[in-house]
């Protein structure tokens, strides 16, 4: 990847009550919930470090942040720089912008929902294409994925020319099955955008209307997963359990991990194997460490 035409700035959103997972989510954030063999938070953090982006925001509730500070600390440990930030309460994906304003500094910034999982063919191609695109030219890149239930999600809907003609936040009758998935990437100017949204009648600042900004400003583009890919929502039960068995099966039969920082950070160059062993030295004997161990050899 060019890092010089590269964005260099992302939030990890990771608030929310995480109701539809209680009592599991009680007392603790769902994003630090395990995944099959690591935390949750550790999956977004993941595809942000894919891209090239080394200075990360984590937004989370009063109640969460200081367990997320415990976990990640200042992201020394995985060659980034996190800080964090308190979303005091839910109003909306896009309330992230104007809470990181002063951390984006009108430059171009990636965001990645907590809860999502990314996994697939060419993913970190189509990172560097999003993050360059966004760097050089200006405007936004998200991505759509092909979905059943598709009144769930904002909707992507495309022309006969295949360009995007709307995007509607959980339509009743969709028009389109492809899904606006947790994965953006902004121009500097998102924050100043962020603060001219007017809550929806759900009372949230929405991520669909500032896309449709964007849109309407003819800077907005789409990639679309194609098959092969995976995009995972833990948001329930179910897809928690999903999930993890999902991760699980391909990591038993690859013989790799995925969303291991330690690993990234490696193969990016961003830590050396001497300070890999030293900060890992605290897992003990298990197969996280030992896999590591392993990759370092």
């Amino acid at each position: 990847m060019n890092f010089n035409t590269s964005v260099k700035k992302g939030i990890v959103l990771a608030g929310g009550a995480g109701t539809r997972l209680y009592p599991s989510t009680i007392s603790v954030s769902k994003q630090l919930l395990p995944v099959y063999d690591k935390p949750m938070i550790y999956y977004p953090i993941s595809v942000l470090m894919l891209a090239g982006i080394k200075d990360i925001l984590i937004i989370s509730t009063p109640e969460d942040i200081d367990n997320f500070k415990k976990l990640l600390k200042d992201g020394s440990g995985f060659g980034v720089n996190f800080t964090y930030a308190i979303q005091p309460s839910p109003d909306g994906l896009a309330q992230a912008f104007i809470i990181g304003e002063d951390f984006i500094s009108n430059e171009p910034v990636a965001l990645i929902l907590g809860d999502n999982i990314f996994y697939g063919q060419s993913f970190s191609k189509m990172l560097e294409e999003a993050s360059q695109k966004v760097s050089s030219e200006g405007g936004a890149t998200i991505f759509a994925y092909k979905v059943k239930d598709a009144s769930r999600y904002g909707i992507v809907e495309f022309d006969k020319q295949n360009k995007v003609k709307c995007i509607t936040e959980k339509p009743e009758n969709p028009k389109s099955d492809y899904a606006v998935t947790g994965l953006y990437f902004y121009d500097g100017n998102v924050a100043e955008y962020a603060k001219t949204l007017k809550p929806s009648k759900r009372g949230e600042l929405e991520i669909t209307d500032l896309n449709n900004i964007y849109l309407k400003n003819s800077s907005l583009d789409v990639k679309i997963f194609g098959r092969g890919f995976s995009w995972l929502d833990t948001g329930t039960h179910a897809s928690l359990m999903q999930a993890g068995q999902y991760i699980k099966t391909i990591e038993d039969n690859q013989g790799i991990k995925i969303a291991c920082l330690e690993e990234i950070a490696y193969k990016m160059g961003y830590l050396t194997k001497d300070v890999i062993r030293q900060n890992i030295s605290r897992y003990k004997n298990n197969d996280y460490y030992t896999y590591i161990l392993n990759l370092l050899k």
